[in-house]
């Protein structure tokens, strides 16, 4: 089961790939562990985000996945794989944080690193 309500088959089931022999099962078979998704604005406070973050927003996720290694390599994974996403932050080597723009809007295809509060973000997916 993906979830508590859906498996694997009943999201992949399609007549049509059926009738033409498709195996419509998703190539990407690693586990994404998602570290913080949706925040209140409240929660969003208290963990010091900007104030326009898209967690607020349900638009963006801190993820790590194992089968692409370290962080910054789950990073520049996603940043090559054709995922419009509006920004990709490599924090703290710690999470790759993935946000999508809202509806409407264009990605602005950012791409940034954070070590500290001090340093601040820095343009560009680099080690930390």
């Amino acid at each position: 089961m993906l979830s508590e309500h859906f498996s694997v088959e009943e999201l992949t089931a399609s007549e049509v790939a059926a009738r033409a022999g498709i195996d419509n099962t998703p190539s990407l078979r690693n586990a994404i562990h998602v570290t913080n998704g949706y925040r209140s604005p409240r929660l969003n406070q208290m963990v010091g985000g900007s104030k326009n973050s898209m967690h607020i927003e349900g638009l963006a996720a801190d993820i790590i996945c194992a089968a692409f290694g370290p962080p910054l390599g789950v990073c520049r994974a996603i940043a090559t794989s054709g995922i419009p996403a509006d920004q990709i932050i490599h924090e703290f080597s710690r999470w790759c944080h993935v946000g999508f723009a809202p509806e409407g809007h264009a990605a602005r295809n950012e791409l940034l690193t954070i070590a500290n509060a001090v340093t601040g973000f820095q343009p560009g997916l680099r080690s930390v």
